[in-house]
């Protein structure tokens, strides 16, 4: 039974009084860590709220306190003492309390401070806990730890005993049991009362994979001189992978510790660790020591210094405490890793570079793991909710592009604990079974045996990545996570029970290919091998057999690269893309069409304007007439702060869509996903039905919708009466004519701050002007002709009058030129057809108007976006009210706006060259006045009543 907050307060002023009292005695020798674990640091954290005697009885996994696993450091063992976790979250620790006897000083130990920091660090604790009693030292686990650091480095807080009652509002608010529970300790933890490190863990093992890669890239490229660049890779990564696979194993107790050290340590390193591998082939049966698939590993040679190097690095004092370090770091580490690649020179020399694909799309993004665990939760989650092991044991999950397997590793996770509650609610079924491990098959059981999760990983869990090396990766990935919770007498005890070897080879579940691109007879792979084409149920026979899979899941490639031939069999394949392909709704159609059977969910993160994009209509409409949308998330703050995209999770079942309710959840700034307020919407999937593929605002209330459609009542899009081109690109190397060198580019060799002869034209950027006005501030020429990258000659710069508009922005921004100006390709150019009669200056106060501002931010809902862009598809579309000449009312507000938009004009050009700030403050009014007056003439023009013209204006109630 938990203590109250008084009676917690009352037993640490206990805890006080006595260690004040028998200071002395503390202080022997004799006094030792065990002792002061049980006398004092014990009853510390029991008075917090926390079990740690372990008296409500509770089965492992949903233990909230663990008496950690010895782990080595410095070659000897090391008790870290206390993980400290929410329950049911077994393989993530809220922190770490080290305990050392009183007779340690605490404030100055460099090795205890780094000891802790490292495995805080590696087991992703935010913070941990140094202490003595005597003393109580919090430490920034998000720092990356040196060993030449002081005791004081990363220190958050120093609490000596005497401060304990003074300090106990803090000590409860932030590392008690309700203080986690309440979320006080994760507001602690976000909050900027220390400073927090600014490079993840993650971040730095990927920095030591790359410079692994480079050393054994280096080496094996040199000795190895009859290998080619493709076999050198898949070495490489062989080679890391057995390295990394064995080291985890030994930390973890399942190997003996350091037997790769005593491998480099005598004779020839590679032929020591060859002979670990064959070993470890025979004890796993993983596929990752298989060398009937490797022919290259046996016959490879690679120095003995570059070996003992990277091996050294996997060792204390090396920052990495592998026992602790999530699986899902070593994947995010990967996923960053594999967007490089080994190239071999003419020398036969090894250098490592960016992928193309990736450094077009600005780096390597990996999801984080709270958006794999909601997706998976929300599919994988829902799906088995109520089955028995047995019944889940024919579902299938895939991930299409399944990269380093993060979805892979979260839904094989959330299964495997899945069946640990399963069965320690079934025991009878779990002794018949074997199922949990044999010795813990008693109330306090632990997880299952590595048999048990075998079968999940073999029946449940298949994936595809056009990248063979991820593939590798993946498997390497989902084999740690099988191997959590082992020992060494675990292994040795199943090895007994079920008399074959641990680990599933998982060759037949991850499979490498193009999972876009099938191996069609219309289609003439000349370089195939580039191409990877994959045949579904060719690849997985016994899934299609049955239908298809019954979930998908993941993180598609955005904005892939396509030869002509490619989109061109893309667009006969997926019939609903428009030519403008993008790789993720590809794979949103495929998995919908193809992947996914009936009554099965699906859930992505995904770049979200697809709901907006007037091009996507097809899309659009195949998926709500298909399928129903259960939800789509949307977030205000960046899912990948690095990243341009803005993306949503959007999750389906495939089942019929009509009667569905799509809830909206809008995830605010600032705010988790998990356990945080957001707000919600929920639409009629039936109504997006009925538009037929329009676009969706997934933002808006019903009177909002009405009002959207009433502003488009009436009207003809505006490419009726103008035609829409963007300004010229001046500088790209290989265009123009003749095509520009580099050294062109970069002198900027065309333009000019004069007019040097008649070709040189005055040009504008987008900030050069503003509604109704050209305020450039300062004098830009270009040399206009052929030799630009992208002259643009049809965007008709030379018409006697013509609207400029800005591209960049998340509003509509216009005005009028007649001086003959050129622009760049970030504004658009609008020139009136031949034969318009309505004016150039009605459509420029149209534009530019509160009504069809609030349009065009409703269509595409970028508002405050940095990156926000107006594409040219949504400035052809906006809805202009038709105008019949005829008709009195039409005609009147048709000149009345014309004339001042007119007035607007002049007065702004006023504005420009006026000095006096008497003169400037009356101008200001003046065009304040004919703005507002135009704003009011297009709202009687589009027939908007009071309460509407209050949702354009943004103040509603």
């Amino acid at each position: 039974m938990q203590m109250t907050r008084d009676q917690a307060k009352a037993t640490i002023e206990g805890l006080v009084k006595r260690f004040r009292e028998h200071r002395e005695e503390y202080h022997t020798a004799d006094y030792n860590e065990t002792k002061t674990r049980i006398g004092l640091i014990n009853p510390f954290f029991h008075a917090l709220g926390w079990d740690v005697s372990h008296e409500e009885d509770r089965i492992e996994s949903y233990r909230e306190v663990i008496h950690e696993d010895k782990v080595r450091v410095k070659g000897q063992m090391k008790a870290p003492d206390y993980g400290f976790r929410v329950a049911g979250q077994s393989d993530k620790r809220l922190f770490f309390v080290e305990a050392k006897k009183p007779s340690v000083s605490l404030k100055t130990n460099r090795e205890a401070s780094y000891q802790l920091r490292i495995y805080g660090r590696s087991a992703q604790a935010p913070v941990s806990i140094l202490t003595n009693f005597e003393e109580f030292i919090i430490y920034d686990c998000t720092r990356s730890p040196k060993q030449s650091d002081s005791a004081s480095s990363a220190r958050i807080k120093y609490i000596h005993f005497e401060d304990y009652i003074k300090e106990f509002d803090f000590l409860y608010d932030t590392f008690s049991h309700e203080a986690v529970y309440s979320g006080h300790f994760d507001k602690f933890v976000q909050s900027d009362t220390y400073k927090k490190g600014t490079q993840t863990l993650d971040k730095d093992f990927v920095e030591s994979l790359d410079s692994w890669r480079k050393y054994l890239a280096t080496s094996i490229a040199l000795e190895n001189k009859k290998l080619n660049e493709e076999e050198i890779n898949f070495v490489v990564q062989q080679t890391i992978d057995r390295l990394i696979f064995l080291r985890f194993c030994e930390d973890r107790g399942v190997e003996q510790y350091g037997q790769l050290q005593k491998a480099v340590s005598h004779g020839n390193s590679y032929d020591n660790l060859y002979d670990l591998f064959k070993r470890a082939d025979d004890k796993y049966n993983s596929g990752l020591f298989d060398f009937k698939k490797d022919s290259i590993s046996e016959k490879l040679t690679i120095k003995n210094k570059v070996l003992k190097k990277i091996i050294e690095d996997l060792y204390y004092p090396s920052p990495y405490v592998f026992r602790v370090m999530p699986v899902e770091v070593l994947g995010n580490a990967y996923e960053q890793f594999l967007g490089k690649v080994i190239r071999i020179t003419s020398s036969h020399s090894a250098r490592i570079e960016v992928k193309p694909e990736v450094r077009k799309a600005g780096g390597v993004y990996y999801t984080p793991q709270y958006i794999v665990e909601y997706i998976v939760k929300n599919t994988v989650g829902k799906l088995i909710e109520g089955k028995t092991p047995k019944e889940i044991a024919q579902l299938k999950i895939v991930d299409p592009a399944c990269g380093s397997g993060s979805f892979l590793i979260g839904a094989f996770q959330y299964l495997v604990q899945y069946h640990v509650n399963w069965y320690h609610h079934h025991p009878a079924e779990a002794k018949k079974a074997k199922a949990l491990a044999p010795s813990l098959t008693g109330k306090n059981g632990g997880g299952l045996t590595t048999s048990e999760k075998k079968k999940i990983l073999l029946n449940n869990i298949f994936g595809v990545d056009i990248d063979a090396n991820a593939v590798e990766v993946t498997k390497l990935s989902l084999l740690l996570k099988c191997m959590e919770g082992e020992t060494e007498a675990s292994i040795k005890q199943q090895l007994s029970v079920f008399h074959e070897r641990i680990l599933p080879d998982l060759d037949n579940n991850i499979k490498n290919g193009n999972s876009l691109i099938d191996l069609d007879e219309e289609f003439d792979f000349d370089s195939s091998s580039k191409i990877h084409p994959f045949n579904w149920k060719k690849g997985f026979p016994d899934v299609f057999k049955n239908g298809a899979f019954d979930v998908v899941i993941g993180n598609p490639p955005y904005g892939a690269e396509f030869s002509e031939e490619q989109k061109k069999y893309l667009l006969k394949k997926y019939s609903n893309q428009n030519y403008q392909l993008d790789s993720y709704l590809i794979f949103l159609e495929q998995s919908v069409k193809v992947l996914l059977k009936n009554d099965g969910n699906f859930g992505m993160i995904i770049p979200n304007p697809w709901l907006t994009n007037l091009l996507q209509k097809g899309l659009r409409k195949f998926i709500f007439e298909t399928v129903a949308v259960n939800e789509i998330v949307h977030f205000k703050d960046p899912v990948f702060p690095d990243v341009t995209v803005d993306t949503e999770i959007i999750l389906l079942s495939k089942k019929n869509p009509k009667s569905n309710k799509v809830r909206i959840t809008v995830v605010e700034k600032g705010k988790p996903l998990f356990n945080g307020k957001h707000t919600e919407f929920i639409h009629s999937q039936k109504e997006w039905i009925d538009q037929d593929g329009e676009v969706v605002n997934i933002f808006l209330n019903e009177f909002e919708k009405k009002l959207f459609k009433k502003t488009q009542e009436h009207t003809k899009p505006l490419e009726t009466y103008i035609d829409i081109n963007v300004g010229i690109k001046p500088y790209q190397v290989g265009k123009g004519n003749p095509k520009q060198t580099r050294g062109d580019v970069e002198n900027r060799v065309f333009d000019s701050d004069k007019k040097k002869d008649k070709a040189y034209r005055k040009y504008l950027r987008g900030k050069d002007m503003n509604r109704y006005v050209i305020n450039a501030l300062e004098e830009r020429y270009i040399k206009f002709g052929e030799w630009l990258a992208e002259p643009r000659q049809s965007a008709n710069f030379d018409a006697p009058e013509k609207i400029f508009m800005r591209q960049t922005g998340d509003s509509l921004i216009a005005t009028l030129d007649k001086t003959k100006l050129l622009c760049l390709n970030n504004m658009h150019v609008l020139v009136p057809k031949e034969n318009t009669k309505v004016s150039l200056l009605f459509l420029l106060g149209i534009i530019n108007s509160k009504t069809l501002n609030w349009y065009y931010q409703t269509l595409n809902p970028e508002k405050g976006e940095a990156l926000a862009e107006v594409k040219k598809t949504n400035v052809a579309n906006l809805p202009i009210r038709e105008i019949d000449f005829e008709n009195k009312f039409n005609k009147e507000k048709h000149d009345e706006i014309v004339k001042h938009v007119d007035l607007l004009l002049k007065l702004n050009e006023e504005f420009q060259e006026e000095k006096l700030q008497s003169k400037t403050e009356h101008l200001k009014q003046r065009i304040e006045h004919s703005e507002e007056k135009i704003n009011q003439l297009v709202y009687e023009l589009y027939n908007l009543t009071d309460k509407e013209i209050k949702i354009i204006e943004g103040k509603q109630e």
